[in-house]
């Protein structure tokens, strides 16, 4: 099941195809310079090459069907995942995107100006262009709405912040969120009972404190511009020098902008740019101010790890993550050179050796005596909203009623074995196909048997094929009562003290001891759908069943999985005529108290007709 995740800059596009089961991107793409004279498109790592994309709409339609195209004709997209940088107070949760929630993050744009219009011009595309499917906000801030009232708070007059929705919000949540709970993994431990910071180190950088599975600080503010020193962003700043330059330099406010947002941080700093990688080199060959900016960079950091630690009262693992925490052992090793004081002791062999990647998304760079272990994890965003965004879609499917299994009607049939075959029809004899039916390799036989019980028989009765290991009998209600049988109600296979019948066919019959059974009415599904639905095999749920006849609730429904199945719900005769259905039916799992709650995936199944098991 593929997610298209969107994620939307002031002049660039990222799309990524990515499957919901595991994660994984399937097919990637990068548009940069929209709206400008030379708009450029990158199709996974090809070299990049022109399109025209005049605005992020003309962008997604030239990409979509590049990327469709590379997954194959039978590729089609179940739900579309939206990065959006800030939700304010509104949004803690990824949320199904309508024109209300899209006109309120319009309404966000003041608290972020310079993203949340770049991911609302990606949103208006994409719903216009892949309008049948769930779309799903998946917001930055959202991870940090735990933020405890001490730590979101600015110490500004009360009735300022409120007023105007001042307070910190910190961004980066998708991707702290994210590598906390692959360290947890990776330690073999519930991220509920773990301390841990997680240092996302990019063009735009921040530090989280995650106390037992909750945010509960973070170095970005009201907006990303606070914090540790970044790419182009200045971060922590003495609110008094952005007064002083306003007035000394006679700047206005678009000018002070544009200083402390694209030419500030690790680019003013350096002189030579934004690259950590350049900048190392430059320092490497003495350059001293590309020496100064790491300095400061690391020393920044290190301060915000000590200072988190103390919040949460000790820490267990310092995590490093996004493009230089993934990539740059220098600044790994200056960050953590003064660390052991919290029991985090760097083996320098590991740092250095240390790569990261979709296979291998973990690694330790502490040494075994380390009390609070280091680790290097690899961020995939993509993935994380693709699972947030699945979980939101399913869940909107299911309460809207449109996760749906095929209904179909089981008739009155005959499994046999072929020893039985041989006794009813003859030495060696075959059964002969006359018809498929929906489960894989089933099929309606040509041959028939009477079945005779203490009162009357019924004939005609159909044989499925291929044979089996024993012989059943499945018969509905009405039928037990016209043979004169007590058949209970058992799942397929369970013959075991079930009453016997007398077998009629075309050279011999068969007394048989056991094997007449009422088939306890259920649903086959595969352990893929059996994620899906949130099951697993022998469960026995509640279901929903419209149909053009009623409507009606079926207890006691039995889940049967393997992955040779086809999702469908079997009803005997009795049951169909009682419900009144046709053709189409369709069924929806209905929650009950102590059932798992439905899995966080995304799916729609098209109803077939009735069909025997």
């Amino acid at each position: 099941m593929h997610i298209l995740v969107i994620n939307c800059g002031s002049s660039s596009l990222k799309a990524a195809i990515v499957r919901s089961e595991d994660t994984r991107t399937m097919v990637s793409a990068r548009v940069e310079r929209i709206g400008e004279t030379d708009p450029r498109l990158k199709l996974d790592s090809e070299a990049p090459e022109a399109i025209a994309a005049a605005d992020h709409g003309a962008a997604l339609a030239a990409v979509l069907p590049r990327l469709l195209d590379r997954l194959g004709a039978d590729a089609s997209i179940r739900a579309v995942g939206h990065r959006v940088v800030h939700g304010g107070e509104k949004f803690v949760h990824p949320t199904v995107l309508t024109d209300d929630v899209e006109a309120t993050i319009e309404q966000l744009i003041p608290l972020a100006p310079l993203h949340n219009p770049a991911n609302l011009a990606g949103i208006r595309a994409a719903r216009r262009l892949v309008p049948d499917v769930p779309h799903v906000a998946v917001f930055d801030t959202a991870f940090h709405a735990t933020l405890p009232r001490r730590a979101r708070t600015y110490a500004l007059p009360i009735e300022l912040t409120e007023q105007h929705g001042v307070r910190r919000y910190g961004f980066h949540g998708i991707s702290h969120h994210y590598v906390a709970q692959r360290a947890a993994a990776f330690m073999d431990a519930d991220l509920r009972d773990l301390r841990i910071i997680t240092c996302h180190l990019g063009n735009g950088c921040s530090v989280c404190a995650v106390e037992y599975g909750r945010s509960v600080e973070t170095s970005m503010g009201m907006t990303p511009l606070e914090g540790l020193v970044m790419g182009t962003r200045v971060g922590d700043i003495d609110a008094g020098v952005l007064i002083d330059l306003m007035r000394s330099q006679d700047w206005d406010v678009d000018a002070l902008d544009e200083v402390l947002n694209r030419k500030s941080g690790l680019a003013g700093l350096s002189g030579v740019g934004n690259d950590m990688r350049d900048i190392e080199q430059r320092a490497a060959e003495g350059d001293e101010r590309c020496r100064v900016a790491i300095q400061v960079f690391a020393h920044r950091l290190r301060k915000y790890i000590g200072s988190y630690a103390a919040v949460m009262g000790g820490v267990d693992a310092i995590v490093f993550t996004a493009g230089i925490g993934e990539n740059s052992e220098v600044i790994r090793h200056r960050v953590a050179q003064r660390l052991e004081f919290l029991g985090a002791v760097l083996d320098e062999d590991l740092n250095r050796d240390v790569a990261v990647d979709a296979d291998n998304p973990v690694a330790e760079i502490s040494t075994r005596n380390s009390r609070t272990r280091l680790l290097t994890v690899r961020t995939d965003e993509e993935g994380a909203i693709a699972a947030e965004t699945a979980h939101i879609a399913l869940e909107h499917q299911r309460t809207s009623g449109e996760l749906h299994i095929p209904v179909a009607i089981s008739a009155r049939h005959v499994h046999l074995t072929q020893e039985t075959v041989e006794q009813l029809f003859g030495a060696g004899y075959q059964l002969t196909e006359r018809n498929p039916l929906s489960q894989p390799g089933q099929f309606a036989c040509h041959e028939t048997v009477t079945v005779v019980g203490p009162k009357r028989r019924i004939e005609g009765v159909r044989i499925l094929g291929p044979t089996r290991s024993q012989n059943q009998i499945e018969i509905s209600r009405t039928d037990e009562f016209f043979l004169g049988l007590d058949a209970p109600v058992r799942a397929s296979g369970d013959v075991e003290n079930s009453p016997g019948c007398m077998l009629i066919g075309a050279h011999g019959e068969v007394q048989l001891q056991q094997g007449v059974i009422c088939a306890w009415r259920h649903i086959h599904m595969t352990n893929a759908d059996a994620a899906l639905f949130g099951v697993q095999d022998r469960d026995v749920v509640e279901v929903a069943i419209k149909s053009p006849g009623r409507d009606l609730v079926f207890g006691d429904v039995l889940v049967r999985v393997k992955d040779s199945y086809k999702l469908e719900m079997h009803i005997d005769t009795d049951e169909g005529n009682a419900a009144e259905l046709s053709g189409g039916a369709q069924a929806v799992l209905v929650p009950t108290e102590g059932q798992a709650m439905l899995r966080r995936r995304a799916v729609k199944y098209d109803p077939i007709g009735s069909a025997g098991e």
